[in-house]
C-alpha cells in the first residue's frame, strides 16, 4: 500500500518508448530491406489516415498499376504508419498464402439472362463498390488498393487490416468470399436462405414459397413471412439436435455467480433435462401452445432454461429485465396476459440484495386492479441471496420452483410449430411512453440468429463465448441463448455486475475547488473522505468486487469470443489502463479527488494487463455506436492489437445483426459498423424518402425483408405500420441516422430523435459526443438538443471528465474547440454541464430523455427513474445545474 506522497512520487515512470515517435522512416531504409517499426503506446495527436499495411515492391507486372497508386502516396503514408503503429506486410499483394488478389473490376452485376436483378441493381453493386457503397458505381477500382495497403480512407479515418493468420482460417477469409455470398443472398434470397435453413431440423419442410413480403403500405397491410408451412421447434434445434449429433457431454452453459468462486455448469444433455422438467410442469398447470409466460429472472441458469422450456411447448415467453420497476412489470403483464409468472425471491447485485419477489407481488397486485389475475407465480429460491423463510408468500398462488419442478420427468415431447408461429414478445420503449411488444416468430428468427452468430463471430466448435448482456434484452435473447446454442457453442452466463470498484491506494489532499461540496453538519471535508471511504470500502457499493472481474472471468473460462457494450468498454477504459478511477468517492461526496499523473500511470497495469486474455480471438460491440477512441482502446489494450472487433448494428426489431464486420474479411475503421450482413439491403434516404448515392448522410432504412424481421407489435399492427413503414413507404425505417463514407463504410450517428437542428444544420448527437470524447480529458459525454431563441435548437453537452482532472473555464473552451475542429463551428456546444456520472439503465444505455428534461429545466416531468442503475445521479445533475459553464 502506498502510504504517503513521497512513496507515490517514487513510483516508476512510464517506459522510455511512451509517446515517442521514431525518426527513421521505412522509405529511408535500404531498397532490399523491410523495416518493422515499434508500436508507440499512445497515438500521437495527428489527424490523417492510418493503414496498418506496407506494400513491398511488386514482383510481377500484373500488379504494377496498383503499385503505382500505392507508391504515389508512399512517403507520406509510410511516415504516418510508422508514427501510428506497427505495419503489416503483404507478400506479393496477397491476403493469405501468397495468392494474388483478384481484381473485381470485371465482376458483372447482371444475371444469367443478361438483365439486372431488381434487388441487385441498387444494392449489390453498392457493396461491391467501396468507393460509393451502397449506392454508387457498379465497379470497384478501389477495392484492390485498399486490400493491398493503399490509403483510401478520409483524412480522419483509420484502417486496420485483417491479420493474415486470422483471415486464413476464417469462415469468410476475404472480401471476395463475402461478395460472393452477399451477391447470392440478394439475387437469390429464396435459394440462399433455403440452403441455410436446411442445415436445421424441420419436422415438415416449408412450401415452394420460401418467403413473401409487402413492405409498402401503399400496397396494403405490411406482411412478412419466411418458411411458412415449415414445422420446427427452436428448443429442439438448440438442444436435442446437438445431443443427437454427439455433443451431449459438451458444456452448454458456464454460470459465474455474483460472488467470485461461486459457479456452475450444464452440459447440453443436462440442460435438455432441466428444460424438459420445467416444460412438463408448465404443461401440467395448463400452459398450452400460444399462451404467454412472463419471466422475471436475473442471470441465473434458470433464465435460459425458462425461455427454452416455453419454446419447447409452443408457449410465447416475454422476458422482463429483472431491474424494471413493479409498474413497468405490471404494464407488460396486463398487455400480454400470461398464464404464469416465473421469478425468484431475490438476487445479489454486488453486495446489495434486490428483492425481486416483492416487486412481482406489487406488479401482480397492480395487474389484478387492471383486470388481469395470475393464478400461478413460480418462485426460484436463490439461496445465495435470500432464504425462503424470509420470503413473503401468497398461499394458493406462489409455488417454490425447487419443490415441484425436479419431480417431473426429464423427457418432454416437442410441440412442433409453424415457422410463422410466435416465439417471444419483448417490450421496448416507445416515444409515447407505452411499451411496444415486439413479436418475433420461430423459423425466421431461428435461422437469422444462428447464421449471424456463426459468421459475425467466426464461430468455431472450440470457442468459449461470453456476452455480457442480460437475457432481459434482445442481445441476451439472440446472442446469449438462441444464437450460440443453435451453433452448439459453450456460453458463459454471468450473474453479477461488471462495474469498477474503488480500491483506495492513496488519497491526496488536492480537491477540485470548482466542484460543489455537500457538507454534512459537523463534519470537515477530511471527515467526509474518511466516512465515505469506509462506506465504499466496507460495503463495496455499488461496484463489486473490482474492475478486474471481467478479465478474471475471461482467463478462468478461456473465453475466446467476448461481446459487450461500448458503455462497458468506456467504463473499463476509464477505470483500467489509462486513469485511476475515484468515481465512488466522487459520486457520493460530490468532490474530485485525484493524484499526480505518475501515480495514475503506476496503476495502469492493474485491471486489464495483469490478466492474460491470451485466449481471446474475437471481440464484439453492441448497443450503440462505439466512438473511435474506445474502439482503439478495446482493440489495442484488451485485444492486444490482434483481435478483430465485430462492431454490430442491429435492433430489437431486427432480431439479429444487420450491419457488421465479418472477422478476417474486411479492413476495419474504428467506429464503423462496416457493411451489411447477408440478405440485408441498407439504404440511406433524405427527408423525402429518396435514396442518396455515394458519400452521404441521412436516414437509415432497409429495402426488402430478412428472415429475422419482427412481424408486428403485439395487439397494435397499426402502430407497427405507422412507426416503421409509413415514414418512408417501401422501406423499413430504422429510426437511426447513418453516414456512408467514400469507401462505403457505414457510420451510425444515433437515433433520429437524437439529431439536433442547429440553424438548419442537422447534427447527430453521436457525432458531437465522439468529438468531445476524443479530448484526452473527457471520459464520457452525452449531448441533447434544447430550445434556442436564435438557432432553433442549441447543443447541450453533459461531460464526465477523466478522474483527477479539475473542471475549469479553460477546459470548457478546449472541449468546445475540439468539436469546432472536428465537426465545425456550427456544432460547438452552447452549454457544458459537468456530470460526475450519467443516468444509465442497468443495461448501460444512457437515458437521454432524462437529460433533455434536465437541460430544459423541466424537472417536474422527469418520469420514472426507478429503472436507472443509479437513480441518485439525477439529483446530482440537477444540483449541479447551476454550476454549468
Amino acid at each position: 500500500m502506498i502510504k504517503n506522497s513521497q512513496e507515490r512520487m517514487a513510483l516508476p515512470p512510464p517506459p522510455s518508448s511512451y509517446n515517442k515517435i521514431p525518426t527513421k522512416f521505412p522509405h529511408e531504409a535500404s531498397p532490399n530491406s523491410t523495416q518493422i517499426l515499434p508500436t508507440p503506446i499512445n497515438k500521437p495527436k495527428i489527424r490523417t489516415s492510418r493503414v496498418n499495411c506496407i506494400s513491398p515492391s511488386p514482383s510481377s507486372s500484373s500488379s504494377s498499376q496498383i503499385h503505382r497508386r500505392v507508391s504515389k502516396f508512399q512517403p507520406r503514408n509510410l511516415r504516418i504508419r510508422q508514427q501510428l503503429g506497427e505495419p503489416r506486410i503483404f507478400n506479393n499483394y496477397s491476403r493469405a498464402g501468397g495468392v494474388v488478389v483478384k481484381t473485381m473490376e470485371d465482376v458483372s452485376i447482371y444475371n444469367s439472362n443478361g438483365k439486372r436483378n431488381g434487388r441487385t441493381l441498387d444494392h449489390l453493386r453498392h457493396v461491391e463498390s467501396m468507393a460509393t457503397m451502397p449506392s454508387g458505381a457498379g465497379k470497384i477500382p478501389r477495392l484492390n488498393a485498399v486490400i493491398l495497403g493503399d490509403s483510401l480512407a478520409s483524412e480522419e479515418d483509420d484502417v486496420i487490416c485483417p491479420n493474415d493468420e486470422f483471415s486464413s482460417q476464417a469462415l469468410i477469409p476475404s472480401p471476395q468470399k463475402y461478395l460472393e455470398m452477399y451477391r447470392r443472398s440478394i439475387e437469390d434470397p429464396a435459394g440462399f436462405w433455403s440452403d441455410v435453413a436446411s442445415e436445421f431440423y424441420w419436422k415438415q419442410k416449408w412450401g415452394q414459397e420460401v418467403y413473401s413480403e409487402n413492405m409498402d403500405v401503399r400496397n396494403g397491410n405490411i406482411s412478412i413471412e419466411w418458411f411458412k408451412g415449415g414445422m420446427t421447434n427452436i428448443c429442439y434445434n438448440c438442444l436435442d439436435r446437438n445431443v443427437e449429433s454427439g455433443i451431449g457431454d459438451k458444456i452448454a452453459l458456464y454460470w459465474e455467480g455474483n460472488e467470485p468462486g461461486v459457479d456452475g455448469s450444464l452440459t447440453y444433455r443436462q440442460l435438455l433435462e432441466r428444460v424438459c422438467q420445467l416444460a412438463n410442469y408448465m404443461k401440467d398447470i395448463g400452459v398450452r401452445k400460444g399462451d404467454a409466460v412472463v419471466i422475471y429472472l436475473p442471470m441465473l441458469m434458470e433464465l435460459p432454461i425458462a425461455m427454452l422450456a416455453c419454446a419447447r411447448i409452443g408457449a410465447v415467453h416475454s422476458v422482463v429485465f429483472a431491474g424494471f420497476s413493479a409498474e413497468s412489470l405490471a404494464q407488460r403483464i396486463v398487455d400480454c396476459k400470461p398464464k404464469v409468472v416465473l421469478t425468484c425471491n431475490a438476487v445479489m447485485r454486488g453486495s446489495k440484495i434486490i428483492y425481486l419477489k416483492d416487486i412481482v407481488d406489487k406488479a401482480l397486485t397492480e395487474s389484478t386492479g387492471n383486470g388481469i389475475s395470475i393464478d400461478t407465480c413460480l418462485v426460484f429460491e436463490n439461496q445465495l441471496a435470500m432464504k425462503r423463510e424470509a420470503t413473503k408468500w401468497y398461499e394458493g398462488r406462489d409455488v417454490w420452483w425447487q419443490d415441484v419442478v425436479p419431480k417431473y420427468p426429464t423427457t418432454c415431447s416437442v410441440e412442433w410449430v409453424d415457422a410463422e408461429d410466435p416465439l417471444f414478445l419483448l417490450y421496448t420503449s416507445g416515444s409515447t411512453g407505452k411499451p411496444k411488444g415486439v413479436l418475433h416468430t420461430t423459423g425466421g428468427y431461428m435461422i437469422w440468429t444462428a447464421t449471424t452468430f456463426k459468421y459475425a463471430f467466426d464461430y468455431k466448435p472450440s470457442d468459449i463465448y461470453w456476452c455480457t448482456a442480460d437475457c432481459g434484452w434482445i442481445t441476451g435473447h439472440s446472442y446469449v441463448s438462441y444464437g450460440p446454442l443453435l451453433n452448439g457453442a459453450t456460453v458463459v452466463v454471468f450473474e453479477g455486475v461488471i462495474i469498477s470498484d474503488l480500491v483506495i491506494l492513496a488519497i491526496t489532499y488536492t480537491l477540485n475547488a470548482s466542484a460543489p461540496f455537500l457538507a454534512l453538519s459537523g463534519l470537515s471535508w477530511r471527515d467526509h473522505i474518511i466516512l465515505h471511504f469506509c462506506n465504499c470500502y466496507l460495503e463495496k457499493a455499488p461496484n463489486y468486487p473490482d474492475s478486474g472481474r471481467c478479465w478474471d472471468i475471461v482467463d478462468k473460462y478461456n473465453v475466446t469470443i467476448f461481446y459487450t457494450a461500448p458503455t462497458l468498454v468506456r467504463s473499463l477504459m476509464r477505470d483500467g489502463d489509462e486513469a485511476r478511477n475515484f468515481s465512488n468517492i466522487t459520486r457520493i461526496c460530490h468532490v474530485k479527488i485525484y493524484a499526480p499523473s505518475d501515480f495514475n500511470y503506476s496503476l495502469t497495469m492493474q485491471y486489464v494487463t495483469r490478466y492474460s486474455r491470451k485466449s481471446l480471438r474475437v471481440l464484439g460491440s453492441v448497443g450503440e455506436p462505439i466512438n473511435p477512441s474506445a474502439w482503439r482502446w478495446y482493440y489495442n489494450v484488451v485485444g492486444d492489437s490482434r483481435c478483430p472487433i465485430s462492431d454490430t448494428w442491429w435492433q430489437t426489431e431486427t432480431g439479429g445483426f444487420m450491419i457488421t464486420p465479418l472477422p478476417g474479411a474486411w479492413p476495419q475503421k474504428p467506429g464503423s459498423a462496416t457493411f451489411p450482413f447477408f440478405g440485408v439491403q441498407p439504404v440511406i434516404v433524405d427527408e423525402k424518402g429518396t435514396e442518396i448515392e455515394g458519400e452521404c448522410s441521412g436516414y437509415l432504412c432497409v429495402k426488402g425483408s430478412w428472415p429475422g424481421a419482427f412481424r408486428t407489435l403485439y395487439g397494435d399492427h397499426e402502430r407497427y405500420e405507422t412507426t416503421y413503414f409509413k415514414p418512408f413507404p417501401g422501406y423499413y425505417f430504422t429510426g437511426d441516422g447513418c453516414s456512408r463514407d467514400k469507401d462505403g463504410y457505414h457510420w451510425l450517428t444515433g437515433r433520429v430523435d437524437d439529431v439536433i437542428n442547429v440553424s438548419g444544420h442537422r447534427i447527430g448527437t453521436a457525432e458531437v459526443e465522439s468529438a468531445l470524447v476524443s479530448h484526452p480529458q473527457c471520459a464520457e459525454a452525452a449531448v441533447v438538443g434544447v430550445e434556442h431563441e436564435i438557432k432553433g435548437q442549441g447543443i447541450y453537452a453533459f461531460v464526465t471528465l477523466v478522474e483527477g482532472v479539475p473542471y475549469s473555464e479553460e477546459l470548457r473552451k478546449s472541449l468546445v474547440n475540439a468539436v469546432r475542429n472536428q465537426i465545425g463551428a456550427f456544432a460547438a456546444p452552447d452549454t457544458i454541464h459537468w456530470a460526475p456520472a450519467l443516468p444509465k439503465t442497468r443495461s448501460g444505455k444512457i437515458m437521454r430523455r432524462i437529460l433533455r428534461k434536465i437541460a430544459s429545466r423541466q424537472l417536474d416531468e422527469l418520469g420514472d427513474t426507478s429503472t436507472l442503475a443509479e437513480p441518485a445521479v439525477v439529483d446530482q445533475l440537477i444540483a449541479l445545474g447551476n454550476s454549468k459553464i
